[in-house]
């Protein structure tokens, strides 16, 4: 069973979070609330999060700041933050948000199919890098199996075609995808992680047909999931 992606949604004021609960809730995937930059960072030390919806004007540590620590976190660093603001103080001020490690600066009031479309692709790449990891982790088994003799003929044979086929469908939608957004001219940042994310599938997959009766190395690295 696959496990849904949480979206962290972080806004001081109680009306704004359950709006976008609303405009979130048909993605069907774990939508987990903040009321500050505070509580956020609390959410992002135990939980692994698919985007980061954040307001920019909060009291105490505002959406900037908060961005900040983010960005410093190796754990977090990577994750994919909107901002959302009610002002619009210029280019300057969307400067501000990007330079803060933004994906995206929206400003209030917003479309919500458009902000609703811009999630989803960041909780599809996500879902995808998921899988990918999971294909490495059989991977690694399947290759530290086969330097131990633990593994037998028939058994590591099974595990080889289970995993090409997982690999086979993640590439599959990783085509899909990139696809997708050719055609809906997305954004560059989302745009450059589907083609990070395909970089990685092409090396998998190399490492996996190196398993193969016949392929003549069969100790073949793992690629890395950096």
């Amino acid at each position: 069973m696959v496990q849904k992606a949480k979206i962290l949604l972080v806004d001081d004021r109680p009306e704004n979070l359950l709006a976008l609960e609303a405009i979130l809730s048909a993605l069907d995937q774990t939508l987990v609330r903040a009321s500050s930059g505070e509580e956020a960072l609390k959410a992002l030390l135990t939980d692994d999060f698919a985007v980061i919806l954040l307001d920019v004007q909060m009291p105490g540590m505002d959406g900037f700041e908060t961005a900040a620590h983010i960005k410093r976190r190796e754990r977090t660093r990577d994750i994919p933050i909107i901002f959302l603001t009610a002002i619009n103080h210029g280019p300057h001020h969307t400067f501000r948000g990007y330079a803060a490690g933004a994906v995206d600066y929206i400003s209030k009031p917003f479309d919500p199919w458009v902000l609703r479309a811009k999630v989803s692709v960041f909780v599809e790449l996500y879902m995808k890098n998921c899988q990918l990891r999971e294909q490495a982790a059989l991977l690694r088994l399947q290759l530290e199996g086969g330097a131990k003799g633990a593994v037998g003929g028939k058994e590591s044979a099974g595990l080889l075609a289970e995993l090409s086929a997982r690999l086979a469908a993640v590439e599959e939608q990783a085509e899909a995808l990139s696809k997708q957004l050719d055609d809906d001219s997305a954004d560059a940042a989302a745009v450059a992680t589907a083609a990070h994310l395909e970089r990685k599938l092409t090396g998998l997959r190399r490492a996996l047909d190196a398993l193969e009766p016949g392929a003549g190395n069969g100790g073949a690295p793992v690629p890395s999931q950096n």
